[in-house]
């Protein structure tokens, strides 16, 4: 199913994705393992391709950008 994404530009969203993996960076701790899953991306949707969405966020007072491609989403909640 289509979706015109660009109804929801400047909207925050919280996606749940499909299985996708990440590096923790910090502190070597022997209980804790160098990989964890990744479930979901929150973040004000600021622009829409072809290809995904691509999301501004705010993590330790830095704005960083976020390109979800859309096959790695299962479901989406728009606020």
């Amino acid at each position: 199913m289509k979706m015109d994404w660009t109804k929801y530009i400047d909207r925050t969203i919280n996606i749940t994705m499909q299985e996708n993996y990440g590096i923790v960076y910090g502190n070597k701790r022997e209980e804790q393992p160098p990989f964890y899953e990744i479930v979901f991306k929150t973040g004000k949707l600021t622009e829409v391709f072809e290809e995904g969405l691509m999301l501004d966020a705010v993590r330790e007072n830095h704005l960083i950008k976020i390109f979800v491609p859309f096959s790695f989403i299962k479901s989406v909640e728009i606020f």
